[in-house]
C-alpha cells in the first residue's frame, strides 16, 4: 500500500466514529498494538525533543528503506506515534521526505490536542524526517 492509501485507511477508521471519546479510544487500542520497544533503545539520544510526555523513536536501515520503532508514557501519543509508524515504516527516505501526511488535519487530530501535544506531534514528524535525510544522505556517499 502507499503511504497515501493506508493514511485514506485510517480516515476511513476514525471516520466512522463521531465522539471523540471513542477515537481517543481507538487512538489508546492502537497504541496498544505497538509492537515491544526494547529497553536498549530507551536512551537520551532516541528521545524526542518537544514532547510533554515521553517519546522514544528508533530508526534503522534495512534493504534500503527506513524501519521505526518507538514507545511512550503517555497512552494516547503512543496511539499518534503508532499510525506514524503505521503510515512511514519500510518506505524510502524519498518517499517520506516527499510525503505529505494528510491524516492528521482530516481524522481533526490536531484540533483535539492540546497544544503541548500538537507541538509533540509535530516533532515526531519531524524528527522521522530528519531520519529519512541522515539515511539518504548516507546512501549516497
Amino acid at each position: 500500500m502507499t503511504i497515501k492509501e493506508i493514511q485514506d485507511e485510517i480516515v476511513d477508521e476514525f471516520s466512522m466514529l463521531t465522539d471523540w471519546m471513542d477515537k481517543y479510544s481507538l487512538l489508546i487500542e492502537i497504541g496498544n498494538e505497538l509492537d515491544s520497544f526494547e529497553e536498549e533503545h530507551r536512551t537520551e539520544q532516541n528521545l524526542i525533543e518537544g514532547c510533554q510526555s515521553k517519546v522514544w523513536l528508533h530508526a534503522w536501515l534495512e534493504d534500503d528503506k527506513i524501519r521505526f520503532m518507538a514507545d511512550s508514557d503517555a497512552i494516547i501519543v503512543k496511539g499518534i506515534v503508532s499510525l506514524l509508524i503505521r503510515i512511514l515504516d519500510k518506505r524510502t527516505p524519498d518517499e517520506i521526505l516527499n510525503s505529505e501526511l494528510f491524516f492528521i488535519d482530516e481524522i481533526g487530530l490536531k484540533e483535539h490536542l492540546s497544544p503541548t501535544r500538537s507541538n509533540g506531534l509535530v516533532s515526531m514528524v519531524k524528527q522521522m524526517r530528519m531520519y529519512a535525510l541522515a539515511f539518504k544522505t548516507k546512501m549516497e556517499n
